[in-house]
């Protein structure tokens, strides 16, 4: 096997999984997991993972084949060549991943998504003892939950409540009566 034979087989490799992740993931189509000992905290992106791997393999081989088939290059500054092209290829992936795509992840705090003291208002009444409809929002996204009255008594559509408990998916409500509007009166 030559040098260029060994390009080759480096770029046909790092092109084939850049094509394998294009393929998944524009097709949602989900490979098994193999567990590579890499493990991602939040926040943190290791810099060797599939993306730079395929992009310092595609560049690498690339790069050797053309310098090593075409041009004749002298075979260690050929391997330099290839080196520097894969490794800065392979720096603009991570580069890409690391403040583009991770940057605007959040780790998500429980306490975001705590439903008790949540404000809504119904959009299908509680009868007595019933179950009615809460819209609310949370994290800027508008939501829907099944809710019951906490005393048991009816509650009109449109009525302002706040959550007192949550449980197996139901919120339970009573009426929001703002501590301000007796302030205004005094």
């Amino acid at each position: 096997m030559s040098w260029s034979d060994f390009y080759l087989i480096c770029f046909l490799v790092g092109f084939g999984l850049t094509a394998l992740a294009l393929i998944t993931g524009s097709t949602h189509l989900h490979l098994p997991h193999l567990d590579h000992g890499l493990h991602v905290h939040h926040g943190e992106l290791p810099w060797l993972n599939f993306g730079t791997i395929a992009a310092f393999l595609a560049w690498f081989g690339g790069t050797g084949y053309l310098l090593e088939h075409y041009y004749g290059i002298w075979f260690l500054a050929a391997l330099g060549i290839a080196i520097v092209s894969g490794l800065a290829a392979a720096s603009v992936v991570f580069w890409f991943l690391a403040r583009v795509l991770i940057a605007r992840e959040a780790a998500l705090d429980p306490a975001d998504y705590d439903m008790v003291g949540v404000l809504g208002h119904l959009s299908i009444p509680i009868r007595a003892g019933g179950t009615g409809e809460l819209v609310y929002s949370q994290e800027g996204t508008r939501r829907v939950t099944g809710a019951r009255s906490d005393d048991g008594i009816a509650i009109p559509k449109g009525a302002e409540v706040i959550v007192t408990r949550y449980a197996k998916g139901i919120a339970y409500v009573r009426l929001w009566q703002d501590p301000a509007d007796g302030l205004e009166e005094r």
